[in-house]
């Protein structure tokens, strides 16, 4: 009895333990990202609101983030590496409190990782090129994808030199 009780107690212990880990296993098994930046560099090229949201996966509070509100026709590049991950002409106001876009530029700019942290089920976004946490995407979004990538605006860095977005 005491030897079937272990092992419950340690199938109990390991499933809370994935809980709270949410996408580390997922993002382990999955091929490595392009880019690397060393801790330090993030540190110092990074304010610490970007690198706990990009590093730590952190959360930045609704409505407070500088991009929620832009309307501007750019680019929204990865804040990290650079990259372009989404145009203006796909952002839209979601009421969320964060920026929200219906889709990508291109297929690969982001990855799509399965979020099991805070006892629920969610689909993080990471930049492809560099791994960095830029928020989640839903399933609840307007036509025609129907998605909502709900985006930390401290993920992200502006560029109003491309996009048709007025």
């Amino acid at each position: 009895m005491k030897f079937c009780c272990d092992y419950f107690l340690l199938f109990i212990v390991l499933t809370v333990k994935r809980f709270l880990m949410g996408s580390e296993a997922t993002k382990t098994e999955q091929e490595p990202y392009k880019v690397e930046f060393s801790e330090q560099e993030l540190r110092e090229r990074l304010t610490p609101q970007q690198y706990r949201v990009t590093q730590e996966k952190g959360t930045e509070r609704a409505f407070t983030g500088e991009l929620v509100n832009n309307k501007k026709a750019g680019v929204y590049r990865c804040v990290v590496c650079g990259k372009e991950l989404f145009l203006s002409d796909t952002k839209f106001d979601s009421g969320s409190g964060w920026p929200s876009f219906w889709d990508t530029p291109t297929d690969g700019t982001v990855r799509k990782i399965t979020d099991t942290s805070h006892f629920m089920t969610r689909t993080e976004v990471t930049c492809a090129d560099c791994g960095a946490h830029l928020g989640h995407v839903f399933d609840d979004g307007p036509r025609p994808t129907g998605q909502r990538y709900c985006i930390n605006s401290a993920s992200l860095k502006f560029d109003p030199s491309k996009g048709k977005h007025d």
